[in-house]
């Protein structure tokens, strides 16, 4: 019996945990996933690393700006490449994107490779929750589900309108994803000419989105190492490709072809991976989702508001005050959710 099950181990999911955590509540997170992040992800490859999902952090409220500069201040972001004067900085992870959700997990208990494939009430007025890979059930008092809302629903539409309400499953059902394809491409180290940019973006391009120099992030690279991310039209073109390779491959040539560099198609290595929940197109309004229950169910990401990693942690400090006022323990007002990694110092 735990207090909250937390199911995502996303940065909505992470700050939700964190602060449900130094409330005084038991929390445990369940992701599927082998690592921590979801889109804040990197991958590791050919004795380097690349972010392959968010690829910077670029704060603009006061809470996310806060957590920020706690990030530099313990070393685990820096500015990339000295911003152009007059614009906002933007931070990266040297040790990649990923090592921003290991900060926020520090604490934590976290179950990953651990798929939750059903939710059911209890006679006792609890959660269980049945897992894929193990024989075990959890039994929560009140659960946050914490991922992308298409697969929120699969999980929640067995339990019926009865259960969580007409109203609430209609609003899940609203909101949309575009999706993003992204490749990873490595080049010979002594061969090329860099560019003089980290990164570029494309308006309205029919293939590309967005063209990072990863390895300019990295101490000491030992080779150039672009992603290339996909327009949404593109990815949603070839999302059920079977081969992502050559839909990769287009993506540089196209890439190679705009910026003028005729070498960006022909890379040393690539892997391909596919977002099929890369962006919200179609955010719920709200910062979290709640569901019509007399047993706390609510629902959290960056597709409540809409605002990408920002909005993802927003959603996952409201969640926690949500699931706080449904169980009645603690004045949230005392809680200050940034107090836990000052006391880890």
């Amino acid at each position: 019996m735990i207090d909250v099950a937390v199911i995502g181990a996303g940065m909505a999911g992470l700050v939700c945990a964190q602060q449900l955590r130094q409330a005084g509540y038991s929390v445990l997170v369940v992701d599927k996933s082998r690592g921590l992040g979801g889109r804040v992800a990197t991958r590791r490859l050919h004795d380097t690393w690349a972010d392959h999902g968010a690829c910077y952090l670029k704060p603009k409220g006061e809470f996310f700006g806060q957590f920020v500069e706690l990030l530099y201040s313990r070393q685990v972001v820096k500015v990339w490449a000295e911003e152009i004067q007059n614009t906002a900085p933007r931070y990266i992870a040297s040790a990649g994107m990923s090592a921003i959700a290991k900060f926020l997990a520090q604490g934590l208990d976290v179950l990953l490779n651990q798929r939750v494939i059903a939710i059911h009430p209890t006679p006792d007025h609890t959660w269980r929750l049945t897992l894929e890979s193990s024989d075990e059930e959890l039994i929560a008092k009140a659960v946050v589900i914490a991922i992308p809302a298409p697969q929120a629903l699969m999980l929640l539409e067995p339990l019926g309108e009865d259960l969580l309400g007409t109203e609430f499953l209609n609003n899940l059902r609203s909101v949309e994803f575009a999706a993003c394809i992204s490749a990873i491409a490595g080049y010979p180290a002594d061969s090329k000419l860099l560019p003089d940019w980290t990164d570029q973006t494309f308006l309205n391009h029919p293939v590309l989105g967005w063209i990072g120099l990863d390895s300019s992030k990295r101490p000491h690279p030992e080779q150039p190492v672009f992603v290339v991310q996909s327009s949404a039209s593109f990815a949603q073109l070839h999302l059920e490709s079977t081969d992502l390779q050559p839909v990769a491959q287009e993506m540089l040539l196209q890439a190679a072809n705009i910026l003028g560099l005729p070498w960006l198609e022909a890379p040393e290595w690539m892997q391909v991976h596919r977002w099929r929940y890369a962006f919200p197109s179609h955010p719920w309004q709200e910062t979290v989702l709640s569901a019509s229950t007399s047993l706390p169910l609510v629902c959290c990401g960056d597709w409540c508001g809409g605002n990408l990693v920002e909005g993802a942690m927003l959603s996952g400090l409201a969640a926690s005050e949500q699931i706080n006022n449904y169980l009645h323990q603690v004045d949230f007002s005392n809680v200050n959710f940034f107090q836990i990694f000052t006391d880890s110092l």
